[in-house]
């Protein structure tokens, strides 16, 4: 009837886990899934990348559509068929994009109602997606039959004037496709990893001052050790929570989005109407209000520019405020600097050993070395929670010289996992090698030896098996560079290896590993009597706090000057500095345009 209100929008987003670079299967999955929700969603959302998978490096070009070619692969449109968004790497005038698409049905054909690239392109931590696509150069807003909307990919949501000229365009809906590899797990009441943490920071934020509808959609699944987690949702133009698609499965998240919102949203809080009243004068200043090159110290306050000095008691730089408002502190105990969400942990790697042993490398079985430590106990126990204790091989693979206690801690966890369990002594092949050729082979060389025959073992029981080997190495050992190149280092999924020792301590506990197991003085059982932090010289209480700092841009002089033990210091930034080598692929002299690792180059699950 006339003056009744419009009908509310019924949006979904849908949480999709893709097969990698496979765009024909998941055009197939996006077009059942817009079957399913045709006659009862109005706007169909799926989420950055979703018909190949975001990591893709170099082979970007191989999978990416033209968008007119997506819409024609999708075939007709259902009856009643919903507006759909989706997150493609695209093909446009002979370039590469990392594009949102908007499809509405039009007959018997969808047709492209507007392409949003990707204008800001990550280059930091695990990112590098500007060397692979071009950035785009638009932001506007689109009329749809479901009102204005705008799009927006990912890490255009982090700068605020994306959205700003987008409500200022008349957008009360803005759809944000995303994919957000998990981050950082401190304990908060969010239970949310950090970078979702943000996002739900952004999402109220860009609402609440704009007066819109916000949506975003998430990707799920593991890419290559990258977990996306999911946590899709849909925020009201108050800045409240509508909808949450929670953690790591697959799901739909669905709204009903009320025009009429927007107007008591702005009318209480009027900032956008306040922000187009002040756009003349603050175009002004953009446009040259000041002869000063925005960045340089002399656009900035004499008492901030002031700050960039490199002298003694000047500001820390920017790069140091990631990790702790306060800076190092030695006094910190290191239980509290690296305290976790051991919940979100434990869910976190038991999912991501489902998806890389099952999903996407195709085995149903997996092989652990067991050695009786920590280390590899968490590790079996991880395994079985996530595949099936009857699917994980757990091997004892002791020397002669292995301590009896190692043997019976490393039965008492493959007893309380149920791991299939199998013992294969090797004392004969490294003697045989060794008395026959090296009978003067020192302690360590023959340490080496005896690594390096586990994990030749262990793959050979993984063909045998059909099985894929798990690693158990931790951070602060591969950090510190203490372990056998290519021997602990080898196998192919590793769990632990964003883990400090002290974390992974607190993991065992949580997941109920033996105390004798977890309390025990930490020894890789190669040389009799020999432990850890013995032939280290720094215990890992000592070196998990510095290497935390460390690996966050703070330097050993500034940690000693801070009151971090000096020795310990020097020792763990030592071990640090000289062992570089251990944590990359072999050193290949690069002779040609097409080298592999350097510009030939894959994801590992390509």
């Amino acid at each position: 009837m006339p003056g009744d209100p419009p009908r509310p929008l019924r949006l979904a987003l849908v949480q999709f886990r893709p097969e990698k670079a496979k765009v024909d299967a998941n055009l197939e999955r996006v077009r059942t899934a817009i079957s399913d929700h045709a006659g009862q969603t109005d706007l169909l959302v799926f989420p950055e990348a979703c018909l190949s998978g975001y990591f893709l490096q170099g082979g970007v070009g191989e999978v990416a559509r033209a968008a007119e070619d997506v819409a024609s692969a999708l075939g007709a449109p259902p009856r009643d068929a919903p507006d759909v968004v989706l997150g493609f790497f695209e093909s446009w005038r002979r370039r590469i994009y990392n594009s949102a698409l908007l499809l509405t049905p039009r007959g018997d054909a969808w047709v492209v109602a507007h392409v949003h690239r990707k204008l800001f392109l990550p280059t930091y931590g695990v990112f590098d997606e500007a060397r692979f696509v071009e950035a785009g150069t638009e932001v506007r807003t689109v009329d749809t039959r479901h009102g204005r909307i705008g799009l927006l990919v990912c890490e255009d949501a982090w700068h605020g004037l994306t959205a700003t000229i987008l409500a200022l365009h008349g957008a009360e809906l803005i759809v944000v496709p995303s994919a957000s590899p998990v981050r950082d797990f401190r304990p908060d009441e969010a239970e949310r990893p950090g970078n979702l943490v943000r996002w739900d920071r952004l999402g109220r934020g860009i609402a609440e001052e704009h007066g819109v509808f916000v949506a975003v959609a998430q990707l799920v699944g593991s890419e290559g050790g990258k977990v996306f987690a999911g946590g899709s949702q849909v925020f009201g133009p108050d800045g409240e929570l509508i909808a949450d698609g929670g953690l790591h499965e697959e799901a739909v998240v669905s709204a009903r989005l009320g025009g009429e919102a927007v107007a008591r949203a702005r009318a209480d809080t009027p900032l956008l109407a306040d922000l187009e009243h002040a756009l003349p004068h603050l175009r002004r200043a953009l446009d040259g209000g000041s002869s000063v090159p925005f960045g340089s110290p002399a656009a900035l306050p004499a008492a901030v520019s002031g700050l960039r000095g490199a002298g003694p008691g000047t500001a820390t730089p920017a790069r140091r405020v990631s990790g702790s408002a306060s800076g190092p502190e030695p006094d910190v105990p290191v239980e509290e600097l690296l305290r976790l969400d051991l919940d979100l942990v434990e869910d976190t790697l038991v999912r991501f050993l489902r998806d890389e042993v099952v999903e996407r490398r195709g085995f149903e079985r997996a092989v652990v070395g067991v050695s009786g430590g920590v280390d590899s106990a968490v590790t079996l126990a991880l395994a079985c929670r996530a595949i099936g204790a009857g699917n994980v091989h757990g091997f004892r693979l002791p020397y002669r010289t292995s301590s009896a206690e190692s043997l019976e801690h490393a039965e008492a966890i493959l007893e309380q996992t149920g791991a299939q369990a199998r013992t294969i002594d090797i004392s004969d092949a490294v003697d045989g090698y060794a008395d026959t050729y090296e009978p003067d082979a020192s302690g360590l060389r023959r340490g080496n030896l005896m690594a390096r025959t586990r994990a030749i073992v262990l793959f050979d029981q993984s063909a045998k098996l059909r099985a894929l080997p798990l690693g158990t190495g931790n951070k602060s050992e591969r950090l510190l560079g203490y372990y056998t190149w290519h021997a602990d280092d080898s196998p192919p999924i590793n769990p632990l290896g964003d883990l400090f020792k002290t974390q992974v301590w607190a993991l065992a506990r949580h997941l109920g590993v033996p105390a004798e197991i977890v309390e025990k003085p930490a020894t890789a059982d190669l040389v009799e009597g020999v432990t850890d932090e013995s032939e280290m010289g720094v215990r890992y209480a000592d070196a998990d706090p510095i290497l935390y700092w460390l690996t966050r841009g703070w330097t050993p002089k500034e940690l000693v000057d801070a009151g971090f033990d000096a020795s310990a210091v020097e020792v763990t930034a030592r071990r640090l500095g000289s062992t570089h080598w251990k944590r990359e692929r072999p050193t290949v002299a690069m002779l040609s345009s097409t080298a592999i690792g350097e510009y030939y180059l894959r994801p590992v699950d390509y």
